[in-house]
């Protein structure tokens, strides 16, 4: 919504400066709207020779967010939620003789079910890690609790 208030705004010909403040963006934010606005207006000149459902893919190709630069997601979400499932199994369960998650073992059974090729400890740990309190990098991460209602996973670092 507020990009369409910002395209409109630099329709009614608002200049960089005032736009800048009235949106609190940065000039080379407005610039860039500015840029995107004067390439796709030349299209939208013809919008009476278009049906309704062009001048909409056009409207939402203006208002769109661009690619982004950097590397691409290296796990799905629903890799990370199998993950995460899977530190809500007992270990003994899944073949592993010790009674508490490690981050290497996570992921050492995480590629052995072919949820992902390849995974680091580390990236274990993220997927795990509440905010609260840094994970221990030996004790439990995640540890399947059965007495209470339909199994509740709790992390390791709720017990401590």
């Amino acid at each position: 919504m507020r990009r369409a208030h910002l395209i409109l705004a630099i329709a009614a010909g608002a200049t960089n400066t005032q736009l800048a403040t009235d949106f609190q963006l940065s000039r080379a934010t407005v610039i860039l709207w500015r840029r995107r606005w004067l390439t796709l207006e030349a299209k939208l000149t013809t919008a009476d020779q278009r049906s309704d459902p062009e001048l909409q893919a056009l409207v939402a190709e203006m208002l769109a967010d661009q690619p982004r630069a950097g590397a691409p997601v290296t796990f799905s979400a629903e890799q990370v939620v199998q993950i995460v499932a899977l530190a809500c199994e007992r270990p003994e369960d899944c073949g592993r003789p010790m009674s508490h998650w490690t981050p290497r073992e996570l992921a050492d059974a995480a590629i052995t079910r072919q949820i992902v090729a390849q995974i680091s400890p580390r990236s274990v740990g993220r997927f795990l890690k509440s905010g609260a309190v840094p994970a221990p990098s030996r004790r439990v991460l995640a540890q399947s609790q059965t007495s209470g209602p339909g199994g509740v996973c709790r992390t390791g670092q709720d017990r401590m």
